[in-house]
């Protein structure tokens, strides 16, 4: 299958910088109890695709390192942030990534694979890297704010980044940060499957 012209290319910073910002805009559940987390397992079942990412607090350090601090899954309906620090999500995310009927999509999926596998055991089926797809249609920018520029003609902000992930109480600006990179990824799966590149 061959990638449409316009999508043949990369993203200037400039290019970037003239789309329009975009930011998720539908609900949000910050899972704190153990009926929020039932309400995430229920809504993630009845999902055939799911957008997910995580986030951990930033190292300055050398040698310094953080688990994930939060993990992020969005659903046609909701997107729900997990606090992997706080509580003990693995009933709802084990599941998740284990499942082959639910397609997880997101971006360097190994690396936050790895590290969750740090925090509890599952073996994944149904995770689908979409910078790995880029790249396999020849894309040579894979991160999710260029392929999100690419495929979707808007621009993801980039400003909670590097905040403290691990804190008790994120801010307004973490919630929304984090809850559009997980919908981005589940939009951009729904975008590739629009023209057939997977």
């Amino acid at each position: 299958m061959t990638l449409p012209a316009q999508y043949l290319r990369t993203i200037s910073r400039e290019e970037m910088n003239e789309l329009p910002i975009r930011r998720y805009e539908g609900e949000v559940c910050l899972v704190e109890s153990g009926r929020d987390l039932e309400d995430a397992a229920a809504d993630i079942q009845a999902e055939q695709v799911v957008g997910f990412d995580t986030e951990t607090r930033p190292a300055f350090r050398v040698g310094e390192k953080h688990l994930p601090a939060l993990a992020q899954a969005a659903t046609a309906r909701k997107v729900y942030l997990l606090p992997l620090q706080r509580m003990d999500c693995s009933a709802v995310l084990a599941p998740l990534l284990a499942a082959p009927g639910v397609h997880k999509a997101g971006i360097s999926m190994a690396d936050d694979l790895k590290q969750l596998k740090l925090l509890f055991s599952f073996q994944e089926a149904g995770v689908l890297d979409l910078g790995q797809v880029a790249k396999r249609h020849g894309l040579r920018q894979t991160g999710l704010r260029n392929l999100t520029g690419i495929f979707l003609g808007t621009r993801i902000p980039k400003g909670a980044k590097t905040t403290n992930w691990a804190v008790p109480r994120l801010s307004a600006q973490q919630v929304t940060y984090a809850a559009t990179d997980a919908w981005a990824c589940r939009e951009l799966y729904l975008r590739f499957r629009e023209l057939g590149l997977l």
